[in-house]
């Protein structure tokens, strides 16, 4: 019998500021939570977090932990939606560079969508990865040292990074699926 809720047991983290794009991240929580994982929104703001909905602002989301407080080895995943507003904020946050730095020492998987993977850049873990993102932060991967490929999806080691939203679908599905056996992998060495 296959397993409907392969995530389940699973916590994973949706690392957000005011002004993310709401749509990335509320399609792949859907995603998520079907798949049984536990989500919590880990956020630089204190409260409520706003999102960015097309071309004005968006809802309001409940923060689980603030940033600061927040440890990569809670969690055994972490989803960062794109938004330029949302990804400018984590980047000027020192706590977004620590614990990103957290998920890729412990190989744990790191999914970024739109130009949240220029906070990879951040985290001077890419160097010679192979990912994919936006054309507008094409040049700060580049100077990082990653690969930039023009796929869909990329899925390289424990990152998993998506064009924008019209790759929505095949993101998903990846999530799901390489956050499942990464999962598993890291439960089977520990």
């Amino acid at each position: 019998m296959q397993n409907d809720k392969p995530l389940a047991g699973k916590t994973i983290a949706i690392l957000v500021s005011n002004g993310f794009e709401e749509i990335q991240m509320t399609e792949p929580q859907r995603a998520l939570l079907a798949a049984g994982a536990t989500l919590k929104i880990v956020s630089t703001e204190q409260g409520l977090v706003n999102g960015w909905h097309e071309k004005a602002w968006g809802h309001y989301f409940a923060v689980d932990v603030p940033l600061s407080n927040a440890l990569a080895a809670d969690f055994d995943a972490v989803l960062i939606p794109g938004g330029e507003r949302g990804v400018a904020k984590l980047a000027a946050n020192p706590h977004t560079k620590r614990i990103l730095r957290g998920f890729a020492d412990a190989g744990k998987p790191i999914a970024a969508l739109g130009v949240a993977p220029q906070l990879l850049a951040l985290s001077e873990r890419v160097q010679g990865r192979t990912i994919v993102a936006n054309d507008s932060v094409r040049e700060t991967l580049e100077a990082a040292g990653a690969k930039l490929a023009d796929d869909t999806v990329v899925v390289e080691g424990n990152l998993i990074t998506a064009r924008d939203d019209l790759d929505m679908e095949a993101f998903k599905a990846s999530i799901v699926e390489h956050f499942t056996t990464v999962a598993a992998s890291l439960a089977a060495a520990a």
